[in-house]
């Protein structure tokens, strides 16, 4: 059995609702947008978000979920689908998981369209619902994802990114999502308890621990998850480089900031860069620090009794660790 079927497996009867509860949640009287949003539901990804949140809240509610889980997940899918389609604008992104994108089919003005719906789609489901405890947790993190990605803009433009900064941009574009996830889960079955704060701070450390590896794959030797340099070559500044621009010489730091502005598309260029930052220990340091943040997000979970749901989600660590892509 896959690994992502294994982590599934306890919550597989939730998953499976939620998947139609999902789709009614999308359904429009344009049949223009339920052409696009069918298109966009059959090329789906692993829904490891939804997964987040089953998981945590059966852990927290011991075993039991209800209508508010399944709303949480609906939410937490519906904006983390709109930010897809407003990257792929935003990024001139003609492909998502080898297929086309919803600008390269249908234009960008409509795919800004449609993820401004799936956006408020997403809002009203907990507006007419009268979960205003879940709105305010994904409303913060959409308003960080915006930060973040305006955040990693501003600092590309002079190249002047210091650790924190990094730390900074990841943890409001990417590890914000993941913590929401897991904030939602919880707070979905235990309202006022102390496990929301738990389970967002263990999501904000899985999502930058997912991150660094993300960042690690720019540097693999074989052509999985993302071409080999990419990063260098869209001048995005990720932990292995950070490192070895701080460590380096006054004359060896000219030259890589040099190469990232001025050469990033000299694919000879762009191979020395990343050898440099092998050999002067960025990858090594980069690693740590994901198994560090992996640390500290087991600690959290560890607090927690045994069961199912809780092995899965010790899997699911172990998976954004592992994966290949």
């Amino acid at each position: 059995m896959k690994i992502v079927e294994q982590i599934k497996e306890p919550i597989a009867h939730e998953m499976e609702l939620f998947e139609k509860k999902f789709h009614l949640s999308m359904a429009s009287r344009i049949a223009l947008l339920n052409r696009i949003t069918h298109f966009i539901v059959n090329r789906k990804g692993k829904q490891m978000r939804p997964m987040f949140v089953f998981l945590v809240a059966k852990m927290i509610g011991k075993g039991q979920v209800n209508d508010r889980t399944y709303r949480g997940a609906s939410v937490i899918e519906l904006i983390h689908t709109a930010t897809l389609v407003h990257d792929d604008v935003v990024d001139d992104s003609l492909k998502r998981r080898g297929f086309f994108s919803v600008n390269a089919l249908w234009k960008n003005k409509i795919a800004v369209l449609v993820g401004d719906y799936l956006l408020s789609k997403g809002l009203l489901l907990s507006i007419d619902n009268k979960d205003f405890d879940l709105l305010q947790i994904i409303s913060v993190a959409v308003r960080e994802m915006s930060e973040g990605e305006l955040l990693q803009i501003e600092k590309a433009r002079r190249l002047d990114i210091t650790e924190d900064i990094y730390y900074d941009i990841i943890r409001k574009k990417t590890a914000t999502l993941i913590a929401a996830c897991c904030s939602l889960g919880a707070c979905s079955v235990e309202p006022e308890g102390e496990d929301v704060e738990k389970m967002r701070k263990f999501g904000e450390l899985i999502g930058v621990a997912f991150q660094i590896k993300d960042d690690l794959f720019d540097y693999g030797n074989q052509r999985i998850g993302k071409p080999t340099g990419i990063d260098i070559k869209e001048q995005k500044m990720t932990l292995p480089l950070i490192y070895s621009i701080n460590k380096a010489s006054a004359k060896d730091k000219k030259w890589l900031i040099n190469s990232v502005k001025k050469y990033n598309r000299d694919k000879k260029r762009v191979r020395e860069v990343i050898n440099y930052v092998k050999d002067n220990g960025g990858l090594d340091y980069a690693i740590d620090s994901m198994y560090r943040y992996k640390k500290e997000a087991l600690d959290i979970l560890n607090t927690y009794p045994e069961s199912e749901y809780k092995t899965s989600l010790l899997k699911m660590v172990d998976y954004v660790i592992d994966r290949a892509k």
